[in-house]
């Protein structure tokens, strides 16, 4: 018990910290390309300091929580973000990838109010990205429309090497960029 209010409260200063970082964004009297650039940093500090914190070979389910934040605070930010900031590209990528990799480690599944609210942080972050020219959240929005991690019969037969739909298998190594 004592564990997961130590989570919550570490979920909450991070919240804290982006919405810090956005508020300095959104005031910065720098360029857009620099103050663009400043958050990208700021944001990977913030991020790297936290999830140093947990973990995922014992508990994943506090990073997931913080790839959730910093997911929806990259949405958020992004109305303030310049589109020549190349940082900004590497940064959802990698966080995609990052949050797309500790998914797949999940053995169980995970429960459903985190499930539920992943979900839908990824679906409302996807649209607000995809509208300022950020697509980097597709491929966990191919996963966060499943019913959980494992639910997807293309993806447990990729990785089980079970005989296939090969225009469904040729459709997942795309999305996931996975070598068949």
């Amino acid at each position: 018990m004592a564990e997961e209010e130590g989570s919550a409260t570490e979920v909450v200063a991070l919240r804290h910290k982006f919405q810090d970082l956005i508020s300095e964004l959104k005031r910065s009297s720098e360029s857009t390309l620099d103050a663009s650039n400043s958050f990208c940093q700021d944001f990977c500090q913030v991020l790297m300091h936290h999830g140093c914190q947990w973990r995922a070979d014992e508990d994943p389910l506090p990073l997931l929580e913080m790839y959730t934040v910093a997911i929806m605070c990259c949405a958020e930010a992004s109305p303030f973000l310049s589109p020549e900031c190349e940082h900004i590209t590497d940064v959802l990528e990698k966080l995609s990838w990052s949050c797309l990799n500790l998914l797949l480690s999940f053995s169980e599944q995970i429960p459903g109010a985190l499930w539920e609210e992943f979900q839908s942080s990824v679906k409302m972050a996807h649209g607000i990205l995809q509208a300022h020219g950020n697509s980097q959240l597709h491929n966990l929005l191919t996963l966060a429309e499943e019913i959980g991690v494992w639910s997807n019969a293309t993806l447990c037969s990729l990785l089980s090497s079970d005989i296939i739909n090969v225009q469904k298998g040729e459709m997942y190594s795309t999305v996931y960029n996975f070598l068949i």
